[in-house]
């Protein structure tokens, strides 16, 4: 939890944990993070998908980031809702119109169809939407995908904590995990008084702890 809600790196959890007299090493971290993070990702976002499927109203904003993987540049596609909750990443050496219909597809697949996709101007999504016979659906706009845009600064201090990514099996299989945890967690702090704060963020560590233990 750790390590992936946080941006700290192995040797700082290992460090952490050596405070609270755990004393395991980095690799260890690492061996656990891989074995057993798929699979709580995979339980929370099971959750939501059950819970929000019935949503009437649900908006999706659609974004990219550019990351950097041994000095070549690749894209990050990124789907949040409209409450900045992460549905789903996807990355791809391209922003054609050939990548944005299969990401698109990835979290329709998943999640089902939204109410409307709020997008920037880029032509791939409009070339995606037609591909997907859901072109009507399309809000697009210079302001209007600040949601979106927002929701980059988690990834970006969880990249700068990583000094970067070396592979992108590693980056695809970290950003799916990172959201679900980051939504997991999510008590939108700035919006909430501190007495719906506090008892949402021990639930929320409950439900994760029932998820350990499980």
């Amino acid at each position: 939890m750790m390590y992936v809600r946080f941006p700290l790196s192995l040797r700082n959890v290992e460090d952490l944990l050596h405070e609270r007299g755990i004393d395991v090493s980095h690799e260890t971290i690492r061996f656990r993070w891989n074995r057993f993070g798929p699979l709580f990702a995979a339980e929370i976002r099971r959750k939501r998908v059950s819970r929000m499927r019935c949503y009437s109203n649900w908006h999706w904003h659609l974004d990219k980031v550019f990351v950097k993987i041994k000095g070549e540049r690749h894209y990050l596609w990124r789907a949040v809702d409209h409450e900045e909750e992460g549905l789903e990443s996807y990355v791809t050496k391209c922003r054609d119109k050939v990548a944005a219909p299969k990401f698109m597809k990835k979290a329709m697949k998943r999640y089902g169809k939204p109410a409307a996709v709020v997008t920037d101007k880029l032509r791939s999504y409009g070339a995606a939407m037609k591909v997907i016979g859901n072109v009507k659906k399309q809000e697009a706009g210079r302001w209007k995908n600040n949601r979106a845009e927002n929701s980059h600064l988690p990834f970006r201090r969880r990249e700068r904590a990583m000094q970067r990514f070396r592979q992108l099996r590693n980056l695809q299989k970290f950003v799916s995990i990172h959201a679900s945890v980051f939504n997991h967690f999510n008590q939108d702090r700035s919006l909430s008084q501190r007495d719906h704060f506090k008892p949402n963020r021990t639930a929320a560590l409950v439900e994760w702890r029932g998820l350990c233990a499980a």
